[in-house]
């Protein structure tokens, strides 16, 4: 056990020095493969076997050492998007001329975070009229009961994430039996399917499918313009596969190896300019937004970033399936 446990503790600490010093995205660095994210090595055997074991553990230890529930300044982004998640967790207010939307809402204890940070922009959290995430695990949508009281936002979602998040975390595939993973339930007003489009004022954000992380899990596009120039924008997600998933042998859920394969395939397909993740650091946010100042919003336009972290991804993906189907995995 204690072997376990230290396996743990020096993923964790990998996961600390990528956050707290990102290499700098410039075009030198990503053609030398420097710019990396949290998936960029998959964890040693023991490590990953130790946070399989102990899931509600992993959860308390990545939350502090990821600084999950620590305050953060907010920021524009580009457009109408603001960036008012906490230190380790994406928030993203989406202004409109008819009200607002919001993007992930964190951890339970986020709920008032977020609402001080969208006051502090100069906007009234009272008129976010849609809730919406990429998927309903509690580091995403923890926040969405506290949101929604403030401000009576319709909870749009899809069709196959509406039961999980209804159950306020407990119908999880993998997490469900673990009450540290639970958080308050929201009522669904919108359902949605692949493809669909959610416009509220003169913002049009399409839903993709990308499936795997979660069974509805939700990769959303759109398109904003800045300083007269337009920029695709894009929120992935999906690709994570998180400790004690299954993909090819007793899988996790039936289907869920086709279901990464086609997250896959969407996101491949995809050139965003621009693209956000729910965790800050996957997308070096820290770094972009302090070149604000002298690029404004190109200093988030990283198409290259975008390209090799979805490699990355599909490369660690195969690497999970040559462990559970037998193939070497050190």
């Amino acid at each position: 056990m204690r072997k376990e446990i230290l396996g743990l503790i020096a993923f964790l600490l990998v996961l600390a020095c990528n956050q707290n010093k990102p290499p700098e995205n410039t075009s030198e660095n990503r053609s030398k493969g420097e710019v990396k994210n949290h998936t960029d090595s998959i964890p040693s055997k023991v490590a990953r076997d130790s946070m399989a074991k102990s899931p509600s553990f992993f959860l308390a230890a990545a939350g502090k050492q990821m600084k999950w529930e620590i305050p953060a300044e907010p920021a524009h982004i580009v457009g109408p998007i603001y960036f008012v998640g906490t230190t380790g967790l994406s928030s993203f207010l989406i202004t409109t001329s008819n009200g607002h939307i919001l993007l992930y809402t964190g951890m339970p204890s986020s709920g008032p975070m977020i609402e001080q940070s969208i006051k502090k922009l100069g906007f009234n959290p009272g008129d976010i009229k849609i809730l919406l995430t990429g998927h309903a695990h509690i580091d995403h949508v923890g926040g969405h009961a506290y949101i929604k009281k403030i401000s009576g936002a319709q909870v749009v979602i899809m069709d196959s994430e509406k039961e999980l998040i209804e159950s306020g975390g407990k119908s999880d595939f993998h997490y469900g039996s673990y009450p540290e993973f639970n958080f308050e339930p929201v009522h669904v007003d919108r359902v949605l399917h692949n493809g669909d489009k959610v416009i509220l004022g003169d913002v049009t954000m399409t839903a993709l499918h990308t499936g795997g992380h979660t069974k509805g899990t939700t990769t959303w596009m759109m398109t904003v313009q800045d300083g007269g120039k337009k920029y695709n924008v894009v929120f992935p997600d999906g690709t994570s596969i998180n400790p004690g998933y299954r993909v090819a042998v007793n899988p996790s859920y039936p289907g869920i190896q086709g279901d990464y394969r086609k997250t896959f395939a969407t996101l491949e397909e995809l050139n965003p300019d621009i693209w956000l993740t729910p965790h800050p650091d996957f997308f070096n946010f820290e770094m972009k937004r302090k070149l604000v100042a002298t690029k404004g919003p190109e200093a988030f336009v990283d198409p290259a970033g975008y390209r090799q972290r979805i490699a990355v991804a599909r490369k660690n993906f195969e690497t999970v399936i040559k462990k559970e189907t037998g193939s070497s995995y050190e």
